[in-house]
């Protein structure tokens, strides 16, 4: 029921993604992102309350009949990222909304207007949940704490995001159970004693040590672990002396690692411990080893993610509303939300036509393009996932 309305405020909310886009800010602190958010939010019968740790927004609207809650979630943080399109809105401040956040920033100021327009139909509340910090800074759990959950008196029956991608453009895509891997993050660092370049013999060199647990850890990854509950484990970052004439006493590396179960989590901790203090050791090395659990597994509840495909191909067609085969292996803190609530997780193809999607630079690009034409759909998708649970 939404879609004609939604196209009829799509104007203002191309205006809004734009203006979001040529100024993105990162992290937990976007006070410029925050007042466009509450100026876009002027004149709805809304109560907001502005986050006290980080830049975070919460609106709730109340219906005209008591009811249950639904969440609505939108992410509100840029990347440290080089801008390298033509767009003639593009930013110039080096950073970028290279995963497309200014695009949800946009479509949730979008549902809160759609569902503020049919307040007298809403038996219940809404909560729209304006998120900093998704990009590694852990806004979810800040906002939980801050009581975003009970934000409208009661936990919510139903809680919503979607997240726009590379893909045919405004095609939706999710699936019950897991969708996404839990995003985890491994620090080594490999101890030894510095010297001289030209005299290794006196020295304790822990660099060929630290070369070697990098090449082992991206074998275990592959054979230590079943293809049917796999991992991703990927250094990233290498660091040793600062001189290229001395051996340092100290090598480091960091790795990104996501897994799609608590069992196999649990094992690549007890396993990349394990490999690093072996090849350590054998070098005449010893070793610190941190693993750091950052977002846990996003996963779908099978019954409000089976209403969400129904009410979206209700309201799009069976043709561009899609149920994916596999998860993937990329990560999101809105799983802490799914943790505490039921609900569903989606992804809206938003590639320009001009792009084949299968060759389109994809998020966290600094060449990536997503198409704002796909706002009206996301705003009108979010406002019909939460009308039809609250009528």
């Amino acid at each position: 029921m939404f879609v004609s309305e939604a196209q009829a405020i799509l104007p203002e909310l191309v205006a809004l993604r734009r203006e979001l886009h040529q100024d993105p800010e990162t992290g937990l602190d976007l006070p410029r992102t925050q007042s466009r958010i509450v100026a876009a939010l002027e004149g709805l019968d809304l109560e907001i309350t502005l986050g006290l740790k980080a830049s975070s927004v919460v609106a709730v609207l109340r219906g005209a009949e008591p009811g249950p809650a639904v969440l609505l979630r939108g992410d509100m943080d840029a990347l440290p990222v080089t801008e390298l399109t033509d767009l003639e809105y593009a930013s110039t401040n080096g950073n970028m909304h290279a995963c497309g956040h200014d695009l949800h920033v946009a479509g949730l100021v979008g549902a809160a207007k759609l569902l503020c327009a049919q307040q007298q139909d809403l038996a219940g509340s809404v909560i729209f949940m304006f998120q900093p910090g998704e990009e590694g800074h852990n806004g979810a759990s800040l906002m939980i704490d801050e009581g975003v959950l009970d934000a409208a008196g009661e936990r919510p029956v139903a809680a919503y995001g979607i997240h726009v991608r590379p893909g045919p453009l405004g095609v939706f895509r999710t699936k019950p159970g897991t969708l996404m891997a839990g995003a985890n993050e491994l620090r080594i660092t490999v101890k030894g004693s510095g010297g001289h370049s030209s005299q290794p013999q006196t020295a304790v060199d822990p660099v060929p040590a630290l070369t070697e647990i990098a090449s082992a850890l991206q074998t275990m990854s592959t054979r230590r672990f079943s293809v049917f509950d796999p991992i991703v484990l990927t250094v990233t970052q290498l660091e040793a002396g600062d001189a290229i004439n001395v051996i340092p006493d100290t090598a480091r590396l960091g790795a990104s690692v996501r897994t799609l179960s608590e069992e196999s989590l649990d094992r690549v901790i007890v396993e990349s411990k394990a490999l690093a203090e072996g090849i350590a050791a054998a070098h005449g090395c010893s070793v610190d080893v941190d693993f750091t659990v950052r977002y846990p597994v996003t996963r779908n509840d099978a019954g409000r993610t089976r209403e969400a495909l129904a009410d979206l191909r209700g309201l799009f067609g069976e043709d561009r509303v899609l149920e994916s085969r596999d998860p993937l292996m990329g990560s999101e803190d809105f799983s802490l939300v799914l943790d505490e609530i039921p609900g569903t997780f989606l992804f809206l193809g938003a590639t320009p036509p001009s792009l084949d999607p299968a060759t389109a630079a994809w998020n966290h690009s600094p060449r990536v393009l997503f198409d704002d034409s796909v706002l009206g759909d996301q705003a009108a998708a979010l406002a019909q996932l939460a009308y039809n649970r609250l009528t």
